[in-house]
């Protein structure tokens, strides 16, 4: 007996293995009735997810052409080893939005007479409502937005390009920090009499930067007050403030729909107004309705394999808990929020291209910084471009939290604030390349890390970044070490055209150690924040974070052993920094403080001497160079003198 019920249960798990080794198919052509072979594939994704759950198969392979999302995707815990791909060859596009498609010409008198008088003849509108969507967000962030053949369409504004600024704060509530004036009350006089144009609109909002240059907000606007020239914002007010001469623009203005690709949403009756920028014949128009496309929880060993994500009005996919997932060779493109976030253990993001994103790119968090246990989180071979449409600003590209994650060989451009952003310890960020970012913002820094003694031990190394110099050019930083950030190695990078390229907000323990600088003016910056205006940061959040971490036993103290004794060598002090065996080629690269210069220990840079470039007149020539255009000659100066030549031709993504 006991030998026939193993025969019958191995043959049940043969059976079972045989089974769950099946490939699901799904096609446009296909039908959910079907049973999703290769014959009779499904018609959707989330039926072919529900055959998986049962034990149907482990890979469900889609067929080229365009899902539509009714419900965002989940895969759960069942999922162990499963793949979810496109096939071979095959563009698989899956979305969160609706394609828009019965336009008419408006004809509504009272709509008309709103609109600006050249876009009259221009512009269409669409019945949102009769096609059963009916939650249009907010405009403040989040809502709905409109895409045309692939590219974001903008929500009517004035200025159509950049900013006008505050001509002066009224508020009533001024203040005063470190000599920079503003109010507290959201008011301010403009100055353009533009504004005048939008008394009658009831829905009117304002985005700006209204005290400092990194920190943007969103604002529906209370009154426009023609004769006295203001504009008032409903609160809450924006926390730092408003102060003269800061920027911002208007939108969600019907009368300022005046030019090819802008739109209003008449969020009432549900009318979409678009002016579209090329024939509406065999034109795809887009609008999106999902929050996030797909959910990933506690599941393990999962692929994401080939596929374009696009179209929802927040996150496009999140992966939470579970070990060794991978998004691998997708696109992620035209939605409202961040690409991807993952948290668990040893997840990757590898060979995908995220853009047109309205918050980040990838968010890692993972690991266990009580023990510093690894997370092993990475994101590999990325290109990540023209994020940050909606949320400005601290929507990194790539983001690190936690313990021992890798960012490595992705290209990272044209953002309006940071590439990357980083806390916790140990990580790798290594062979990127970053340029054009920061480029909405100032003091900021292309890869950033703030605040804190304990979060140490990452390494900044070998990735190149060039063209970061801020709003207007005013300036901003490659790597920005902000408020006594502390314990980081910032290595074997090229930094060409990076105003303060490497940046020691105060800090202690760091490195600068054999990197080229080219052209950035104020290269290297250090002061001793922490002993005069940042002080007061010192006996509160810095100890609080200090306290708040083991550091005084294993493996905390056998790691960063200079914590031991920090509190008791005068912590405000930027003690333990070195700079060491760098190549700065320009007329201004030192930014030490004096404050900071005592503690500062400078060896062995070349600062006064041509380092001996292979070709330095196409380096003298400028523009947008590759990596390899800074290589030293085998006998250079440089190099006789102890630098160690950088892996330039592996900086950046890998073909």
């Amino acid at each position: 007996m006991r030998y026939l019920a193993y025969l019958l249960l191995s043959g049940v798990a043969a059976a079972f293995t045989a089974q769950a080794d099946a490939v699901l198919h799904v096609s446009p052509q296909g039908s959910d009735a079907a049973d999703g072979t290769a014959a009779a594939p499904f018609a959707s994704i989330a039926r072919a997810l529900a055959a998986a759950e049962s034990g149907a198969g482990d890979t469900v392979r889609l067929e080229a052409g365009t899902y539509t999302l009714d419900a965002p995707l989940t895969i759960g815990a069942w999922a162990q080893g499963f793949t979810l791909e496109a096939a071979a060859g095959a563009e698989v596009i899956v979305t969160g939005g609706r394609v828009v498609t019965d336009f008419a010409p408006v004809t509504d008198a009272a709509v008309l007479d709103r609109m600006d008088e050249a876009a009259r003849k221009h512009v269409v509108q669409a019945d949102l409502k009769a096609m059963g969507i009916a939650d249009f967000g907010s405009p403040g962030g989040g809502g709905l937005e409109v895409f045309f053949n692939g590219e974001a369409m903008t929500l009517s504004r004035w200025p159509n390009e950049g900013f006008t600024k505050i001509l002066r704060e009224v508020g009533g509530d001024p203040f005063d920090v470190r000599g920079r004036t503003g109010d507290r009350i959201g008011k301010w006089t403009y100055r353009d009499d533009r504004p005048e144009r939008w008394v009658n609109e009831h829905d009117v909002w304002v985005h700006g930067y209204w005290f400092w240059d990194w920190a943007d907000e969103r604002h529906k606007v209370k009154t426009i007050d023609p004769e006295a020239g203001t504009i008032e914002v409903e609160p809450p007010y924006h926390s730092y403030g408003y102060r003269k001469g800061q920027w911002y623009y208007a939108y969600n203005l019907l009368p300022e729909l005046d030019t090819p690709g802008e739109w209003y949403l008449d969020r009432e009756a549900g009318l979409l107004y678009l002016w579209p920028p090329a024939p509406l014949d065999n034109a795809r128009v887009v609008v999106t309705v999902l929050p996030n496309l797909l959910d990933v929880s506690q599941a393990s060993g999962v692929t994401l394999r080939g596929i374009t994500w696009e179209a929802c009005r927040g996150r496009a996919i999140a992966i939470s808990g579970g070990d060794g997932n991978r998004v691998e060779h997708c696109v992620v493109r035209n939605i409202g929020g961040s690409a991807i976030s993952a948290d668990g253990a040893n997840h990757t993001i590898a060979d995908c291209e995220l853009y047109g994103l309205g918050a980040g790119g990838i968010s890692l968090s993972g690991g266990d910084r009580a023990t510093l246990t690894p997370g092993g989180h990475a994101a590999l071979n990325n290109n990540i471009h023209d994020y940050g449409r909606i949320k400005r600003m601290y929507s990194a590209a790539i983001s690190l939290s936690g313990v021992g994650l890798r960012a490595a060989h992705n290209h990272i451009h044209h953002a309006p604030h940071m590439a990357i952003g980083f806390g916790g310890n140990d990580h790798l960020i290594e062979y990127n390349e970053i340029d054009h970012v920061c480029q909405e913002s100032n003091d900021a820094g292309a890869i950033y890390a703030g605040r804190d003694w304990t979060e140490r031990g990452t390494k900044v190394r070998f990735n190149y970044l060039h063209h970061i110099n801020g709003f207007e050019d005013k300036g901003c930083v490659g790597v920005y070490l902000d408020d006594m950030f502390c314990g980081t190695e910032i290595s074997g990078n090229l930094f060409y055209k990076t105003t303060r390229a490497a940046f020691i907000g105060g800090g202690r323990d760091c490195l600068v150690q054999n990197n080229l600088f080219v052209d950035c003016d104020r290269a290297l910056h250090i002061d001793n924040r922490a002993q005069n205006w940042a002080s007061f940061h010192v006996e509160t959040t810095m100890k609080d974070r200090l306290d708040a971490m083991p550091y005084q036993t294993p493996p905390w103290s056998e790691r960063y052993p200079e914590l031991l004794t920090l509190w008791d060598d005068d912590p405000a002090a930027p003690k333990g920094n070195r700079i060491v065996r760098n190549i700065f080629v320009g007329e201004r690269w030192n930014d030490i403080s004096d404050g900071a210069a005592p503690y500062i220990a400078l060896e062995h840079n070349l600062t006064d001497a041509a380092p001996g470039f292979a070709d330095p007149g196409r380096i003298a020539a400028g523009g947008d160079l590759p990596a390899t255009a800074f290589t030293l000659e085998d006998d250079a100066p440089a190099v006789k003198a102890g630098f160690q030549p950088l892996p330039l031709d592996k900086m950046g993504n890998l073909k």
